[in-house]
């Protein structure tokens, strides 16, 4: 069985402490949902795993699958099935999504994976996430509408197909069906793979399409408390101060602003999601 375990992580950019000591443990086909307040240390936390180089390991250790994650370059890292779903996917110009795509599947492979192969599969996929039938031939994320890019994320997750998979509010800009369609790929993939999960959103809207086994709220750099999905639903409904009230912590000043999460509950969107799963 395939773990990620997390042990006293410490991360630091540019010198500022963020992470102050994290354990985690995920195993394989496990949903968890990381959820806080802005600024206290959910992408940090996913960009330690991947190994953005902005992002300083000052202490502690992961492994996944018993190898030292941290002693691994980002691509190897990403070869041993850990893959990282962006909250903000770059534009690269003048590279088309079947070349980034096919070159990342090849370096996974002994042999590389056919022309055939590769364009059926690439079909079967956009019509999965419901993308437009010219994807293949278009420049990375160039030109892409915010949802186009989060679902694009979800198209190179179903090809490259990793063991592990970290989703950085890949929810944010989606509409309802939006929503539904990467919920459905997501989950389809789960199915097929037995692909683990830790997903950073602020509603439970989402995780009632992809329902986690665990939740955990991660207060200034540290995960403060953790339930099932009934605790995202929670925090969802209610925020953060009654965590605040309940573990006597005092919320930093910057976090004033962030801290009262929205309910979706009580926004139209969430209201006609609703009225679709009925």
């Amino acid at each position: 069985m395939k773990s990620l375990i997390i042990k006293d992580l410490h991360v630091s950019v540019e010198d500022k402490e963020i992470l102050k000591g994290v354990d985690l443990t995920i195993n394989e086909n496990e949903v968890h949902a990381l959820m806080g307040p802005n600024g206290n240390g959910k992408s940090t936390l996913l960009a330690a795993i991947m190994g953005h180089p902005k992002y300083t390991v000052t202490q502690g250790s992961i492994t996944y699958d018993g190898r030292d994650v941290l002693a691994m370059p980002v691509d190897e890292r990403s070869k041993a099935g850990i893959f990282l779903a962006m909250q903000y996917p770059q534009e690269i110009p003048g590279v088309t999504n079947s070349d980034f795509l096919r070159a990342a599947m090849n370096v996974r492979r002994e042999t590389p994976v056919s022309l055939f192969t590769f364009i059926r599969q690439m079909e079967k996929t956009i019509k999965d996430l419901q993308m437009k039938e010219d994807l293949a031939h278009r420049f990375l994320n160039e030109g892409f509408s915010g949802g186009e890019k989060k679902r694009n994320e979800i198209v190179q997750m179903e090809m490259l197909k990793p063991s592990f998979s970290m989703l950085d509010e890949i929810d944010s800009g989606l509409d309802v069906d939006a929503m539904h369609i990467v919920a459905d790929a997501v989950n389809n993939l789960r199915r097929e793979t037995g692909m683990s999960l830790i997903i950073v959103s602020h509603y439970d809207r989402f995780f009632e399409l992809i329902v986690p086994q665990f939740t955990h709220v991660l207060v200034d750099g540290r995960i403060v408390m953790e339930g099932d999905a009934d605790l995202a639903i929670r925090v969802d409904r209610e925020g953060y101060d009654w965590i605040y009230r309940e573990l006597n912590i005092q919320p930093a000043a910057k976090e004033e602003a962030s801290r009262k999460v929205t309910s979706l509950g009580v926004c139209a969107v969430n209201q006609k999601a609703r009225s679709q799963a009925k």
